[in-house]
């Protein structure tokens, strides 16, 4: 039998996999730790021991889903780089599984503490990831000095989610455009420094 921390890997994975599969094809509500291990060719207890509850395993996916998310683009100005960060966040968004895999998410993240506190997690290494194209822009003055980044980067994929969420409006390349397009122009016109 394998020991050592690189052991589990396969197993993490396994699991993970399969805890996203239910999630797409069941939802949070219906998300089974014994099903997870049956899905994942693993004994429940392994599941049961290393993950504890639902709201343990869901946490551990998002954790996941941040060290496997694409690192920032530079493409060497503000708008391209966030163009580049909102096409990231649109084609995640509407892939079938990711996109499914976020909706159940946020979903969980509603009613369970626990899954809303790996939600924002998640997001705040995804801001952080992408927060420097904002400040290397403050440096090329591009944009004014004391602008927040984290805020910049937020109202880049705050349009989309909601279109996910609440409109159901297309999720495409051009509102992903858009929505860049805007948080730029914000940003230059300093609504995302602080009031004077």
């Amino acid at each position: 039998m394998r020991s050592g921390p690189g052991a589990d890997r396969p197993v993490r994975a396994a699991v993970l996999r399969a805890a996203g599969d239910a999630l797409v094809e069941h939802g949070f509500d219906h998300l089974d730790l014994a099903d997870v291990a049956r899905r994942a060719e693993v004994g429940k207890t392994t599941v049961y021991r290393r993950w504890g509850t639902v709201a343990g395993l869901v946490a551990d996916l998002l954790t996941d889903m941040a060290e496997q998310s694409l690192p920032r683009a530079d493409t060497g100005s503000l708008i391209g780089d966030l163009r580049a960060n909102a096409r990231l966040v649109q084609r995640t968004l509407v892939d079938p599984r990711q996109g499914a895999l976020f909706r159940a998410v946020i979903v969980a993240a509603t009613c369970d503490p626990r899954a809303a506190e790996a939600l924002h997690r998640f997001y705040a290494i995804r801001i952080a990831e992408w927060a420097p194209c904002v400040e290397q822009a403050v440096r090329r003055a591009e944009l004014p000095p004391g602008t927040d980044a984290a805020e910049v980067i937020r109202a880049v994929s705050a349009p989309l989610y909601y279109r996910m969420l609440v409109s159901g409006d297309p999720i495409d390349e051009a509102a992903a455009d858009r929505a860049a397009e805007a948080a730029a122009a914000a940003a230059h016109a300093g609504v995302y420094t602080p009031a004077t």
